[in-house]
């Protein structure tokens, strides 16, 4: 791993964003991922850290507003860019297809909101960061928000006062991979960090005026500590009160090395019944905070689990019971149908073509109330 700042050879951008960040602007500040050793996760496995330049940085700014321009003088003559234009001023562009495409996409999006890549930006020399944020400030100033991820462990160690000018320079949200709030899970899964670094990451963000979105990854503790992993996890999170907080449940694809271990034994996955009701236990165990739910990914089984704490509580606790109340097959349905894309809501088990095509999928495939979670593991695995 290498900490240096990277010179490139053009405009860059990284393999992942949240779901949230669908529209935004991806602006390369760092290239994967400096810690990289979670069990779990499959996405810089075998990649190498490094930190761009920060007049790299820049320069793709400037490329993606240069473009930006062209668009928006087109559409003054116009009244409205049309797909010759477009064309026209990719014909322009030789050699700027990447920044090209990424300006048009945010263009067309409305240009509200920036998302800075990759897994941990915030591990970038504070002056460095404001000095890109700034930039962008300058380059957009009609930009709404400005988001990126980081490590709990990068910014625990954070100065205060570093956080507090990040925050002046434009740095609006933070996304925190917590993943766990147990030690016990942390230290398996080789997340790098604590329970008490989460808490004072988490604190440091919220005390700098920046929005924070903190990640729950359901599963992770396994059928041996599915239930510290909830009750620990929720502990972090009511001493930190984050503005979102977001599930993304455990998917183990083959190329991780959790991989082996489930493999071997040594992991014994959570069904999803089970994982339903770690995260009831979860959602009982959040009291005095303000923060909103989201389940925003395919990964989870309900989409529709969401909802602010605490007048919301009630509501999707009771969701969670009326699954765990159903009986197997009806729950097979559901699993299949959501993870299928035919479900969203459990109550489209009540809509007759979707469960038509849940059934003819479990047909096909096999699906028994016995097999079921082998399969949706399978399923699962082609969303990572």
């Amino acid at each position: 791993m290498s900490d240096d700042l990277c010179e490139g050879g053009g405009f860059e951008q990284g393999p992942i964003r949240p779901p949230s960040e669908a529209q935004s602007l991806l602006v390369r500040v760092t290239r994967n991922c400096p810690w990289n050793k979670c069990t779990f996760c499959p996405v810089y496995k075998g990649e190498r850290f490094s930190m761009r330049a920060v007049a790299d940085v820049k320069r793709d700014i400037d490329a993606v507003h240069r473009h930006i321009e062209r668009f928006r003088a087109r559409a003054e003559q116009g009244g409205r860019l049309s797909r010759r234009d477009i064309e026209a001023e990719e014909e322009s562009a030789p050699g700027e297809r990447a920044a090209f495409y990424a300006a048009l996409q945010w263009y067309l999006a409305g240009m509200r909101n920036v998302f800075l890549q990759d897994a941990n930006s915030l591990i970038v020399r504070p002056a460095h960061l404001i000095e890109i944020l700034e930039h962008l400030r300058m380059r957009f100033p009609g930009i709404r928000r400005i988001t990126s991820y980081a490590r709990s462990h990068t910014v625990a160690a954070r100065k205060e006062e570093d956080l507090r000018a990040l925050a002046g320079a434009g740095l609006n949200r933070i996304h925190i991979g917590m993943e766990s709030g147990a030690d016990a899970v942390l230290e398996r899964v080789r997340k790098g960090v604590t329970k008490a670094q989460q808490i004072g990451a988490g604190r440091k963000v919220k005390a700098a005026g920046i929005e924070l979105s903190e990640y729950y990854m359901p599963g992770l503790g396994g059928q041996a500590l599915w239930e510290l992993h909830a009750a620990e996890s929720a502990d972090v999170l009511n001493q930190v009160n984050p503005d979102f907080i977001r599930l993304r449940t455990l998917a183990i694809p083959n190329r991780v090395p959790l991989y082996q271990e489930w493999s071997a034994g040594g992991f014994v996955k959570c069904s999803d019944r089970m994982v339903v009701q770690e995260i009831r236990l979860f959602l009982e165990r959040l009291d005095g905070i303000s923060s909103m739910i989201k389940s925003d990914h395919i990964l989870n089984l309900f989409g529709e689990l969401e909802g602010r704490l605490p007048d919301e509580k009630p509501r999707m606790l009771a969701l969670l019971n009326a699954f765990l109340a159903l009986p197997p097959r009806e729950q097979m349905l559901f699993q299949v149908g959501r993870r299928a894309g035919a479900f969203y809501a459990l109550s489209d088990l009540e809509h007759p073509r979707k469960r038509a095509d849940a059934e003819e999928l479990c047909r096909e495939l096999s699906i028994t109330p016995e097999n079921v979670d082998a399969m949706i593991d399978e399923i699962m695995k082609r969303f990572i």
